[in-house]
C-alpha cells in the first residue's frame, strides 16, 4: 500500500490471537475466583454493565483492579525483558539480572526502613512506589554509565556483554544493601519491607495501576515503532550500522523504554522474579522466531502473572504472594535455560 509493506505470518498471528484469548479467559477466571465465587458468565455480564449491585461491587471495586494490575505488570515485565534481550543478544539479559528490579527494591526498602518508615495509608504507598521507581531508574543510569566505554570498532558506546557483567555486579551490591537496610530497621518496618519484597497484588488499586499502565503503553509504542531497529540489532553492531541504525541512540531509547515500564511495574506490586527473563524465551519458542517477539512476550508475561495469582490464591492452603509463585516456577526455568545455553556453546 503505497510506500508501506509488511510481512504477514499467519502462524505467528494465530499464536498471538490464541495467547490473547487465553489471557482473557484467565483474566475472567481470576476475577471470578475468591471467597465469594461468581460464575464466569456473571463476571462477563458485570463487566458489560449488567449483574446485581453486590456483584458489580465485588467485581468492579474489589477484584477488577487486582486482575488488571496483574495483566499490566506481567505485560510490562515481558515487554521489558524482550527489548533488553533483543538489544543485548543475550537470553539471560533480563531486568532482574541487570539490577533494575533490585534497584527498585532498594529504593522501596530505604523508604520503608532506612528512613524510619513512611507510615501507612495511600500517601505511604505512593511514597514507596515513588522511591521504588527512583531506585530502578537511578540503577539503570548507573549501569549504563559504567558500561560506557570503547567498542570493538574503536568508538565509544555500550557493549552488550559489558552491560550484562556490570549489571550482575550492581545487582549483587544492591541485594547486599537491601539486607543491610533490613538489619537496621525496626521489627515492624522490616516485616513491612520484607512483605513488599516478596511481590504481592494484595494492595493493588487504581492509583498503582494507572502509572504502570501509562508506562506500559509508552514502552509498547516505542518498541512497536522500533521493530525494524530491534531486528537489525539482533544481527550485531556491524550489520546494524551497515543497515543505517544509529546504534547508541537507538539503544539508549529502547533501554529507557524497557527500564521505565519495568520500574513502574515493580513500583506497583514489588519485584516479581523471572517473569521478564522467561516470558520472551517462551514467546520466542511458541512463535519460532529468531528474536524475542515484543507483543507475544507481553502477552506471555501477562498470562504468567495472572496464572501465578490464580495459583497463589487457590492451589495452597493459605494465600501466597504472587512473587513466591513466579520465583518458584522461574528458578527451574533459569536452570534449564542455562543448561541449554551451555550445550549450544559446547557443540
Amino acid at each position: 500500500m503505497g510506500g508501506f509493506s509488511a510481512v504477514l505470518r499467519v502462524g505467528g498471528l494465530f499464536t498471538v490471537i490464541t495467547l490473547a484469548v487465553l489471557l482473557f479467559g484467565l483474566f475472567a477466571l481470576d476475577i471470578a475466583v475468591g471467597e465469594f465465587r461468581i460464575p464466569v458468565g456473571r463476571v462477563l455480564d458485570a463487566l458489560g454493565g449488567g449483574g446485581t449491585r453486590a456483584q458489580r461491587f465485588v467485581i468492579m471495586d474489589s477484584r477488577l483492579p487486582r486482575a488488571l494490575t496483574a495483566v499490566v505488570v506481567g505485560a510490562a515485565l515481558g515487554l521489558g525483558g524482550a527489548v533488553t534481550q533483543s538489544i543485548l543478544r543475550n537470553p539471560l539479559a533480563s531486568p532482574d539480572l541487570l539490577g533494575i528490579t533490585s534497584g527498585a527494591g532498594c529504593g522501596a526498602v530505604a523508604a520503608i526502613a532506612g528512613m524510619g518508615g513512611v507510615g501507612t495509608g495511600a500517601a505511604a504507598a505512593s511514597g514507596i512506589s515513588a522511591a521504588a521507581l527512583a531506585g530502578g531508574v537511578l540503577t539503570a543510569v548507573l549501569v549504563y554509565l559504567l558500561a560506557w566505554g570503547p567498542t570493538a570498532t574503536g568508538d565509544s558506546g555500550v557493549m552488550g556483554f559489558r552491560l550484562v557483567l556490570i549489571g550482575i555486579g550492581v545487582n549483587a551490591a544492591l541485594l547486599s544493601m537491601v539486607s543491610w537496610l533490613l538489619t537496621r530497621a525496626s521489627l515492624t518496618d522490616a516485616a513491612h519491607a520484607q512483605q513488599w519484597l516478596t511481590g504481592s497484588l494484595n494492595a493493588s488499586d487504581w492509583s498503582t495501576l494507572v502509572p504502570a499502565a501509562i508506562g506500559l503503553g509508552l514502552a509498547f509504542l516505542v518498541a512497536v515503532l522500533s521493530t525494524r531497529t530491534l531486528a537489525a540489532l539482533r544481527f550485531g553492531a556491524d550489520t546494524a550500522r551497515v543497515l543505517g541504525v544509529r546504534i547508541q541512540t537507538q539503544q539508549a531509547i529502547l533501554i529507557a523504554a524497557a527500564v521505565g515500564c519495568t520500574a513502574l511495574a515493580t513500583a506497583a506490586v514489588g519485584p516479581l522474579s523471572f517473569v521478564g527473563l522467561a516470558a520472551p524465551q517462551v514467546a520466542r519458542r511458541l512463535l519460532r522466531t529468531p528474536g524475542e517477539p515484543v507483543t507475544a512476550s507481553a502477552l506471555v508475561g501477562a498470562i504468567a502473572v495472572v496464572g501465578a495469582d490464580l495459583l497463589a490464591r487457590t492451589a495452597f492452603p493459605v494465600s501466597l504472594p504472587v512473587g513466591v509463585v513466579t520465583a518458584g516456577v522461574g528458578g527451574p526455568f533459569l536452570l534449564s535455560l542455562l543448561v541449554r545455553t551451555n550445550r549450544k556453546a559446547t557443540l
